[in-house]
């Protein structure tokens, strides 16, 4: 049975929204504590705290939310605990700590919200093949009232893609992000909702007159041409098309690698994966189909010599497209700074972001760009004074080509808007 908490809704009674943030890198929890507090002040309720606390204060979880939340006042209080901590200070520097005990702490007054929170075990889901309903009363959330989704997952939990293939059938027209915590030693869980820390999963709805705007960062370029799967057994890719030439994927790579200059093959050692292209089919509410594809990028996990097999970390079936994809520094800026730019572009009078929640990969960071906030600049150039707070993650949640997916090494952005609900008179 799943594990409800109680339906959380309200409205804020302010006019303006507000945003107030903090960032301590205190090696102490109390001290850190301390600093957030004073950074923050004691000024009014917020609507919702996000709280993103590093795995070096891992024992002292339990007495994290309690502590804060007699100093200072907030609705719905979610987050949970990462390899890094991302978060910006009260006087406006957005800062990537990793590897460093960290807090961030922020406060969001958000006229016109309406908030859902639910506490949920994985070890028994609902069946994917039963009604969507079901799902919908699995979590407590309410579809009508929910625009996007924080999807929030401690690392000991089971069944995750089910997980998130289940809260996209019960909830598809909501925009989903987030990531898996980072596992700990301490005998608790790694996830907070109010004055708990908890195991399974924490989804906070989001609606109203607010929503996230979803980015999702994948940190790859394409190389060699896009190939047709032509023989395939489970997740094992047998054969490759490209025009009338068929090849074993080895025989297509070396190929493709051919084509590659000397740095870049050096690149391919380490960091070469596979783009498996997802399609989004809509009907437009004038009766026309909207066909959106894009590469969702996954592992190389294997190589079968013997006749040129590689295994990919994803199910794969005849017939879909994939193209081999090079991780590297440059490529992953340029993917992030297009996105964000998009992002920024769709602006629309009032729409500007308010904040911005980020989920990031581990392997990114100082690891992929060679020095500190490197997706928090990013995310600056194209939207300067952003709010930004998040987690470095063990798996980061979000939508490539309409569907939800479970990623590595990966920027998962949500930008959060003020923008009325269409649904409202």
């Amino acid at each position: 049975m799943a594990t409800f908490s109680p339906l959380d809704w309200f409205r804020a009674a302010s006019a303006k929204p507000t945003c107030r943030t903090a960032l301590s890198n205190r090696a102490s929890l109390d001290e850190a504590v301390q600093d957030v507090t004073d950074q923050l002040g004691r000024r009014g309720d917020a609507d919702l705290a996000l709280v993103f606390a590093s795995v070096g204060y891992a024992s002292d979880l339990p007495r994290l939310l309690p502590m804060l939340r007699s100093r200072l006042k907030a609705r719905l209080w979610i987050g949970c605990a990462g390899g890094g901590v991302i978060g910006t200070t009260a006087g406006g520097t957005a800062s990537e700590l990793e590897q460093t005990a960290a807090l961030s702490v922020t406060l969001l007054g958000l006229p016109g919200v309406e908030l859902q929170a639910s506490a949920l075990t994985t070890d028994n889901l609902p069946d994917l093949d039963g009604s969507a309903q079901s799902w919908q009363e699995w979590t407590g959330i309410e579809p009508t009232r929910c625009r996007s989704q924080i999807v929030l997952i401690d690392p000991t939990s089971t069944n995750i893609n089910d997980l998130i293939s289940g809260l996209d059938y019960a909830y598809p027209a909501a925009g989903k992000i987030g990531g898996i915590a980072c596992p700990h030693n301490a005998p608790h869980g790694s996830l907070f909702l109010n004055d708990q820390v908890l195991t399974g999963a924490v989804v906070c709805s989001i609606g109203g007159d607010w929503m996230l705007d979803t980015v999702v960062a994948q940190g790859c370029r394409p190389i060699g041409p896009v190939f047709a799967i032509e023989q395939v057994q489970r997740n094992v890719l047998l054969e490759l098309s490209h025009g009338e030439r068929r090849g074993s994927p080895v025989a297509c790579l070396q190929e493709v690698l051919a084509d590659l200059t000397d740095q870049e093959r050096d690149l391919v050692r380490h960091s070469l994966f596979l783009g498996i292209e997802r399609r989004d089919l809509q009907l437009m509410a004038d009766g026309t189909r909207r066909d959106g594809g894009a590469f969702l990028v996954r592992n190389l996990i294997g190589v079968d010599p013997s006749n040129g097999a590689v295994a990919v970390a994803d199910k794969v079936r005849p017939g879909q497209n994939v193209q081999f994809q090079l991780r590297e520094a440059e490529a992953s800026r340029q993917d992030a700074l297009m996105l964000l730019r998009e992002a920024a572009g769709q602006d629309r009078e009032g729409t500007q972001a308010h904040f911005g929640l980020l989920m990031a990969c581990l392997g990114r960071g100082k690891g992929l760009f060679g020095e500190a906030d490197g997706d928090v600049s990013l995310a600056r150039t194209v939207m300067p004074g952003l709010p930004v707070a998040g987690a470095f993650c063990n798996g980061e949640i979000g939508p490539v080509a309409g569907a939800t997916h479970l990623h590595g090494y990966t920027a998962c952005w949500g930008l959060l808007r003020q923008i009325p609900s269409p649904t409202d008179d």
